[in-house]
């Protein structure tokens, strides 16, 4: 079993950034494909925000977020980082990893990863 957990969200204000982190244990790193971000705020449905694969060397991002979320992977330790510049009031939700072991193509498709993080609330103040 793969265990995902998810550290970093806070409250900031407009403007500000936070990172996000997603540490994997349990189960070998190396299974797996790509590990995506999502985030589902309050009464909306699930939606994607940023996926990278294994090594790092295809990585995707939402319109929404693109030129503002940065994702990376540390192979060393197991961790995926997310860090968010310019944060908007819009991006409040909470935000989960998932690891998947399916195509990359399938990058924007919560169907498509296997194992989920509890999430992380991030909060952004006007």
């Amino acid at each position: 079993q793969v265990q995902l957990v998810e550290s970093g969200g806070g409250l900031v204000q407009a403007g500000g950034s936070l990172r996000l982190s997603c540490a994997t244990s349990g189960r070998t790193f190396a299974g797996y494909t790509m590990v995506g971000w999502f985030r589902q705020a309050p009464e909306k449905e699930r939606e994607f925000v940023a996926a990278i694969s294994r090594h790092g060397a295809t990585i995707f991002y939402a319109d929404s977020v693109k030129g503002r979320f940065t994702v990376s992977i540390d192979n060393a330790t197991n961790t995926v980082y997310l860090q968010m510049d310019s944060l908007k009031p819009e991006d409040t939700a909470v935000y989960y990893c998932a690891q998947s072991e399916h195509s990359i193509w399938s990058y924007n498709k919560p169907r498509a990863y296997d194992y989920w993080g509890q999430g992380t609330q991030v909060t952004v103040s006007s």
